[in-house]
């Protein structure tokens, strides 16, 4: 379908415009360069024959007429100055026009014989007499010569031309092909097959923006891949030990005394598994683009309190000391999104404390905005780790996922919600020493 459509389509318009540029030419050629250079050598004829000797004038003409040249010199009344033969008719109103023009006057008239000769009527003074004098071409037979060779040249250059055009076509079209057959393997899954090209053209650059897609294409699938490995982990942990305890406490196997430990392990998976699809949700309404956005003017720093003291149970249960630093600033956003935000951080940061240490919150403005940073004084986090922090489901530490309570993504969804503010977070840690977690709010948002 490819070579029936775009290819030919290619050759033959090319090919079409080859034929209409080169019979424009020729016409051009013909009609206005041919009949310029006939009224210049008709008009240096006029010149010699006024300046000649009238009683050379019949040698003059015979001598014109073997170089192709017919001249005819009548007075007023029509009447010839010269005794010769008449070979074309000239007509009262061709006498007339040269007589009433100071200048030359182009005329094509037709010969007996039926040709058309071009030619020009000039008026002369010859013994002090005004007459009308008629120049005529008569070079039909080198006419005919020239047109034959100008109509071969031309033929040729149709043919060259076609065949160039043709080669190049191929040359053209061939990375089209290359790209529907790739984006073909593309539909079939092969997400891996990428087109070389040397070109740095419109098609070059198509190229290369196909490349880039299939890159962010395969990116996408691995992360579909991962992301289904990780929520079937995540699911299917809990549910295992659900099924294990539920199904000892049903056989008995069990013992009564024992038994409520084991149903709080099953509570705690299922709230477990709870929180998971909540925050799935989540995040699927935060990718989403109809995803209510409500911004409001309040103080930032009353909202970062509260949040602290909703936390309370967790922080007092690791005997932690939060020290808050906060100043009184509003800010313009989305209060019920960025309270997720300061939650998360600061559960975050409970997690990973050491045991009676430490959390320290600011809240400050700056030179650059206003920046709430949330520090905790746990074991830190790699430097490898830290590019992939707000990564779904990704945990710095995967053998210790089932003793820290998470899901891998809570830092996916601060990060989701600081964009839609346009907000930016950066992440400082040191392992031994603990992290800090910093947001920065634009100068634009805050009062």
């Amino acid at each position: 379908m490819l070579r029936k459509s775009l290819y030919v389509r290619i050759v033959a318009t090319f090919i079409g415009v080859v034929i209409i540029s080169i019979a424009t030419s020729y016409f051009i050629t013909a009609f206005f360069f041919l009949e310029r250079e006939v009224v210049n050598i008709t008009s240096r004829v006029a010149e010699i024959i006024e300046l000649a000797d009238p009683e050379k004038l019949p040698e003059m003409a015979e001598t014109l007429e073997s170089y192709h040249f017919d001249i005819m010199i009548m007075d007023e009344e029509g009447v010839p100055l010269l005794e010769q033969h008449t070979p074309f008719v000239i007509s009262d109103e061709d006498i007339a026009s040269v007589f009433q023009s100071d200048g030359q006057v182009p005329m094509t008239l037709s010969h007996r014989r039926g040709d058309v000769t071009k030619g020009a009527g000039f008026q002369v003074e010859i013994m002090n007499e005004p007459y009308a004098l008629f120049v005529y071409i008569n070079s039909e037979e080198e006419m005919k010569g020239i047109r034959g060779i100008i109509n071969i040249s031309l033929i040729l250059v149709l043919l060259v031309g076609s065949l160039l055009i043709f080669l190049a076509s191929r040359h053209l079209v061939n990375p089209i092909k290359m790209l529907t057959h790739a984006a073909k393997e593309m539909a079939k899954g092969n997400f891996s097959v990428r087109i070389k090209s040397k070109n740095k053209d419109e098609i070059g650059e198509l190229i290369t923006s196909f490349n880039h897609m299939a890159t962010e294409v395969e990116k996408i699938d691995q992360m579909r891949d991962d992301f289904v490995s990780s929520v079937s982990h995540e699911i299917q942990s809990p549910l295992t030990s659900i099924r294990g305890f539920t199904k000892a406490i049903r056989d008995e196997v069990i013992p009564t005394q024992n038994q409520k430990e084991y149903l709080d392990i099953i509570y705690h998976e299922t709230d477990r598994l709870s929180r998971l699809s909540e925050n799935l949700l989540r995040l699927a309404s935060l990718d989403s683009e109809h995803h209510p956005y409500r911004p409001e003017r309040y103080r930032l720093d009353e909202q970062i309190r509260r949040t602290v003291l909703a936390t309370e149970p967790q922080w007092k249960k690791r005997e932690l000391q939060i020290h808050l630093e906060l100043e009184p600033i509003e800010v313009m956003a989305d209060q019920d999104l960025l309270e997720q935000v300061w939650l998360n951080l600061i559960i975050n940061a409970i997690k990973y404390s050491y045991q009676k240490g430490a959390i320290h919150i600011e809240l400050k403005r700056g030179d650059h905005g206003i920046s709430i940073s949330v520090k905790d004084y746990g074991k830190g986090i790699t430097k490898e780790a830290i590019p992939y922090l707000f990564d779904r489901f990704y945990k710095v530490d995967k053998a210790r996922g089932s003793s820290i309570d998470g899901n891998g993504l809570g830092l996916s969804i601060v990060k989701k919600i600081l964009g839609i503010h346009n907000y930016s977070i950066d992440v400082l840690s040191e392992e031994g020493v603990g992290s800090t977690f910093v947001v920065t709010i634009p100068d634009k948002d805050g009062t």
